[in-house]
């Protein structure tokens, strides 16, 4: 894991000190599950004629780890993405994987914001986690639309009752 960390900040160097980097807090789809809009990137010393990691969102999860446990995740994996996700000026985290169960190690990231939901976690679990203070990007379960009907009853049941559980933790800015 060191040398793909290792790998991976060397190549963030390379782009940054190249300026390959671009600004990524508009319509631009970051992490996955949504698009960067945000008032708080670029950093207010920003120089426009060169982009920092400072003045982006950074990504990182671990679908392929769900099998191992939260402690094990917390040694073995976390530490090299922290390493990685420091270096940006907001991050977000998570994919496909439950986060509801390692939440306590997850929200140790610097500058999270935004928190993919599977449909693998507890929404009741992680909603309550999440509270107001992370973007909730909810993803459904692929399963409802890779079928040959789709049951539009059935997801918007399960859409009112996504909305209904992280209703009161709505934040209107």
């Amino acid at each position: 894991m060191k040398f793909f960390c290792n790998e991976d900040l060397a190549k963030l160097d390379f782009l940054e000190q190249n300026g390959l980097l671009i600004i990524n807090n508009d319509g631009t789809y970051v992490g996955s599950g949504g698009f960067g809009y945000t008032n708080h990137l670029p950093q207010e010393n920003f120089d426009r004629k060169k982009v920092r990691t400072c003045d982006m969102w950074g990504f990182s999860e671990s679908q392929e780890t769900v099998g191992i446990s939260p402690a094990m995740f917390e040694e073995f994996i976390f530490p090299y993405q922290v390493s990685i996700l420091k270096r940006f000026g907001l991050n977000c985290y998570g994919c496909c994987e439950p986060l509801d169960n390692r939440w306590d190690v997850i929200k140790k990231i610097p500058r999270l914001r935004r928190v993919s939901v599977s449909s693998w976690a507890s929404v009741n679990d992680i909603a309550e986690k999440l509270g107001d203070r992370y973007i909730f990007s909810w993803k459904s379960s692929p399963v409802d639309l890779a079928c040959p009907e789709i049951d539009k009853e059935n997801i918007r049941k399960k859409l009112r009752q996504t909305i209904r559980i992280t209703r009161p933790y709505f934040k209107i800015l």
